[in-house]
């Protein structure tokens, strides 16, 4: 089975062993692609400690680790990337922070418009949302099936979407042509047992 989840964190760790463990245990479900850490509210000291354990997690399941906002941290973590949205740095400053082949994926919205600017601005990948409604943010944009059509059939470069996605309505995004689908919510607020149990619900 291809790797076609793209995992974001939760915006609050508290306790970073258990979080690591269920981190570990998601990994070894191999449908994981990307893993971004996305706290909010934690000093960047915080984050830096953190991102150094995951970062051997993500390097030992081959899964490409993304830092949200911030291509500062990702450089020193020595991350895959960074994930930027329409009010953080410009791709193109992001571009010298970070070292050559780094992945640069950019939050577009339900808008052709940022995404044809993005890959105009050669972004790795291209994210759209929300697609239903979420509890990790407010939702301040809807994005239709329609446009992840449009956009495959547009550009050559992956397709992210976010937004509510969860085990019951994962497969109308990924028919509609999305490479990869966001989630977060659906796996570490879920009610299952584990969070592993959770992420192995996708691939029903």
């Amino acid at each position: 089975m291809s790797k076609f989840l793209y995992l974001i964190s939760p915006e609050r760790i508290t306790n970073h062993k258990i979080f690591l463990k269920k981190l570990e245990l998601v990994f070894t479900s191999n449908i994981i692609k990307f893993f971004q850490l996305r706290v909010k509210n934690q000093k960047r000291k915080q984050i830096i400690f953190l991102g150094k354990k995951i970062i051997k997690l993500t390097r030992k399941y081959k899964v490409n680790f993304i830092i949200n906002d911030d291509p500062y941290i990702a450089k020193i973590l020595n991350a895959d990337g960074c994930h930027l949205g329409q009010q953080d740095m410009s791709i193109n400053f992001a571009k010298k922070v970070l070292k050559k082949n780094s992945i640069i994926g950019i939050t577009c919205h339900n808008s052709k418009i940022l995404a044809s600017k993005a890959i105009t601005n050669k972004a790795s990948y291209v994210a759209f949302g929300a697609f239903y409604p979420t509890k990790t943010k407010k939702v301040k944009y809807r994005a239709k099936l329609s446009l992840i059509r449009w956009a495959k059939e547009s550009f050559k470069k992956p397709i992210v979407a976010i937004g509510g996605i969860n085990q019951k309505n994962y497969k109308k995004i990924l028919n509609a042509g999305a490479n990869y689908i966001a989630c977060s919510a659906s796996i570490w607020k879920s009610n299952m047992k584990n969070p592993l149990t959770a992420v192995n619900m996708f691939k029903k």
